[in-house]
């Protein structure tokens, strides 16, 4: 492929699940491999999407719109999460009195990818399990933060 890189040991992916939208869409349909699927659940960072079409149709590309899951689905998809499948990725976290300013950010588009707020931890990395499965991902983790 194009080299997706480490992300997917090289590989372009199958199906790419697009969430922010204006920012990401574009690299979404170019990435996702000849044949793949671009699946489209929101648009955090606008709705009006830009992206090279022939990407979508020379490589014979499909998008579809999705409301994320059912129950199951949820469950499996923290299930890919805990097994360092699918890496959930922050680009900022607020302590909780700054909830205000993260639901400003959201709302002014001023940031990338998804965001945090810490409600009953006063410090992230509380949650974690497996700290090596945890270690070995950080890099994927992280991708969206100025770390």
């Amino acid at each position: 492929g194009r080299g997706s890189g480490s992300v997917t040991g090289g590989e372009d992916p199958d199906i790419v699940f697009e969430h922010p939208g204006r920012e990401t869409f574009g690299a979404s349909v170019f990435v996702t491999r000849k044949g793949g699927t671009i699946v489209t659940c929101a648009s955090t960072s606008g709705f009006m999407h830009e992206y090279d079409n022939r990407y979508l149709w020379m490589s014979l590309k499909s998008i579809v719109g999705s409301h994320f899951a059912n129950y199951r689905e949820a469950w499996e998809a923290n299930r890919l999460v805990a097994r360092g499948l699918i890496h959930p990725t922050l680009s900022k976290v607020y302590p909780l009195e700054e909830t205000g300013q993260a639901a400003f950010d959201v709302h002014r588009n001023a940031h990338q990818g998804k965001v945090g707020v810490l409600c009953l931890a006063p410090e992230e990395g509380l949650g974690v399990r497996d700290e090596q499965t945890r270690a070995r991902h950080l890099t994927a983790i992280n991708r969206f933060r100025g770390v």
